[in-house]
C-alpha cells in the first residue's frame, strides 16, 4: 500500500467507531462503483466505435449540425 492510503486510514483511525464504518462504507461503494464503470465501458467499446464511425459518416456527408446549433 502506498503512502496516502495509509495516512488516510491511519486518520480515519482516530475517528469514532461509526464514522470509522461510515468512511469504510463510503471507500467500499467507491470501488464497486468504479468497478461497474470499468465493466460497462469496457463492454461497450464495439458500440462506441460503431457510434463514432457514424458520427463522422453523418459530418462528412455534411448531415451534422454543431452542438451550438441544437442548444
Amino acid at each position: 500500500m502506498t503512502d496516502l492510503p495509509q495516512k488516510a486510514f491511519a486518520e480515519a483511525s482516530k475517528l469514532p467507531e461509526s464514522e470509522q464504518d461510515a468512511f469504510a462504507r463510503l471507500l467500499l461503494e467507491e470501488l464497486a462503483d468504479e468497478q461497474h464503470w470499468k465493466r460497462s465501458f469496457s463492454a461497450s467499446q464495439e458500440r462506441l466505435r460503431k457510434l463514432a464511425k457514424q458520427a463522422k459518416d453523418e459530418f462528412r456527408k455534411g448531415d451534422a449540425k454543431p452542438l451550438d446549433d441544437l442548444l
